[in-house]
């Protein structure tokens, strides 16, 4: 327990944050264009019905709570669809779940979101970089709960031994709290490497996001307009840049909507604009599928 309340506790501190004149990213202005994009997105590849976006990374990352912040852009209003977890140890989710976010009565977005256990420290917890591996491949059923001690073996209930271009995944996405990012351990960074070089050889693009920024810089508490204005937020983007060697125009800043009970227009604008990329590079990787 105490190192759990340690981790509750214990947070980088970082220094006064000075604002650039105008963000390095812009996303407010392209709000409306992208709300629009994803409304109307619908993958050109007719063997498949969904566009899938796998979430990973250490646990407590906010994976679950970046489903929920994607569902509560969309409505307009508070969602929960993942179970997330504001006191963590060990992983919350440890089932490879899939979920489809409503659209209308009988209608859902064409785009699913699955969330997985997240990575921990040592060989034996955690979700183990071979189940990841073959989560890209399609090889997890939905629902599949995980063994931090045993590979999902052919033969397994969880196994899909015969996946569709539906079952795998059509885009990656590293999920890393913003006070992480300097504090990655060797084992922590090769765990994701490991999955990143697979997804690399599968030909399936990748994204990452750094959640929590508004824990980390006060600019970003007081108006969360600032998330790109941030001096230390970019920083902190270059330097997971340089430690996954993701280009940085594939790396996105957001805040999860998990204290708002109304939708914030800087929050969503931040949401939207990674949403917008995911669905962009997953769908050039569905056409280069296409027979």
């Amino acid at each position: 327990m105490g190192s759990i309340l340690f981790k509750m506790l214990w947070r980088e501190v970082p220094p006064p944050s000075p604002l650039l004149e105008e963000p390095w990213r812009k996303v407010s202005e392209e709000y409306q264009s992208n709300l629009v994009f994803v409304n109307s997105y619908q993958p050109e590849n007719k063997q498949v019905t969904h566009l899938r976006i796998l979430l990973h990374g250490p646990v407590g990352a906010g994976k679950s709570s970046f489903i929920n912040s994607v569902d509560t852009v969309l409505k307009g209003r508070p969602s929960s669809r993942a179970a997330a977890d504001a006191i963590f140890g060990s992983s919350f989710t440890r089932k490879y779940n899939t979920f489809k976010l409503t659209k209308s009565p009988g209608a859902t977005y064409s785009f699913v979101f699955n969330d997985i256990m997240g990575f921990e420290q040592g060989s034996d917890r955690g979700v183990l970089v071979e189940d990841v591996k073959l989560a890209l491949r399609g090889h997890v059923k939905d629902g599949y709960t995980f063994n931090p001690k045993k590979v999902l073996m052919k033969g397994d209930d969880g196994y899909n031994p015969d996946p569709t271009l539906e079952d795998k995944v059509h885009i990656l996405v590293c999920v890393i709290p913003v006070d992480l990012v300097s504090r990655l351990s060797d084992e922590m960074v090769k765990k994701i490497r490991d999955v990143r070089l697979a997804a690399s050889e599968l030909g399936i693009p990748q994204l990452a996001i750094i959640t929590k920024v508004d824990e980390a810089c006060p600019e970003v508490i007081k108006d969360t307009n600032n998330i790109y204005k941030s001096k230390y937020l970019e920083e902190k983007v270059k330097i997971f840049h340089q430690l996954l060697g993701l280009p940085l125009n594939c790396i996105f800043l957001v805040k999860n909507n998990n204290q708002e009970i109304e939708s914030n227009d800087g929050v969503s604008a931040a949401i939207l604009c990674a949403l917008k990329q995911m669905l962009t590079y997953g769908e050039d990787f569905l056409i280069d599928q296409e027979t």
